[in-house]
């Protein structure tokens, strides 16, 4: 997986070469951005990254791109940085997810720290994500009859109500649990229901 990626944006040009240097310094890689837009046009990073953002700009304000930003499967966080900021700005900017809000001048330490916060909390995120996409794909595996099934075992039902709540015969109910376990790639029931409380499994029958 590519290293950290710090993305800058700040329409000062002198502050954006000050905060690559610092955030250089510890090892980062760093991308500025002049602009949200210029930002926005940038493909998403493929690894762990926080963007260390200018909270007022023209155009597209530092505001207004967290809002556009928490659309996405899961939000980069945000350090905010800014000259102007005043505490309602500050309380909206973190109300939203943003890791640190920083008034101009900060001290570089407690910008790395803000900066090592959000990475943390991006790898984070995107272990997450990856998780609940690959439990995601092993429920889509499941017909629509097995997926009631596992609905039911993990309520605590044998397989006796089982076949009786669905009008289909114990056999049958033992195969398609088989299966669920098979595709859920479950060892027990008992890790078939941490699994469903994963993926948020309700009996719909």
């Amino acid at each position: 997986m590519p290293g950290p990626v710090i993305f800058v944006v700040d329409d000062d040009a002198s502050v954006r070469k000050s905060l690559a240097r610092l955030v250089a310094s510890a090892g980062y890689t760093v991308e500025t951005f002049a602009s949200a837009q210029d930002f926005l046009a940038r493909p998403p990073a493929a690894g762990p990254c926080c963007l260390v953002l200018d909270i007022r700009m023209p155009g597209i304000t530092g505001l207004d791109l967290q809002k556009m930003l928490a659309g996405r499967v899961y939000a980069i966080p945000i350090v905010f940085i800014t000259g102007h900021g005043d505490i309602s700005m500050g309380v909206a900017a973190m109300k939203s997810g943003a890791v640190d809000f920083l008034p101009k001048p900060f001290d570089g330490k407690d910008l790395l720290d803000a900066v090592r916060r959000a990475l943390t909390k991006d790898t984070h995120d995107r272990d997450a994500a990856a998780r609940a996409a690959e439990l995601d794909e092993r429920v889509r595996r499941l017909t629509p009859r097995e997926g009631q099934v596992f609905a039911l075992v993990v309520t605590g039902m044998l397989n006796k109500q089982i076949a009786g709540e669905l009008g289909i015969s114990e056999k049958t109910v033992k195969v398609h649990r088989a299966r669920v376990m098979e595709k859920m790639r479950a060892l027990s029931v008992a890790d078939l229901v941490r699994l469903a409380d994963e993926v948020r499994v309700i009996a719909h029958v």
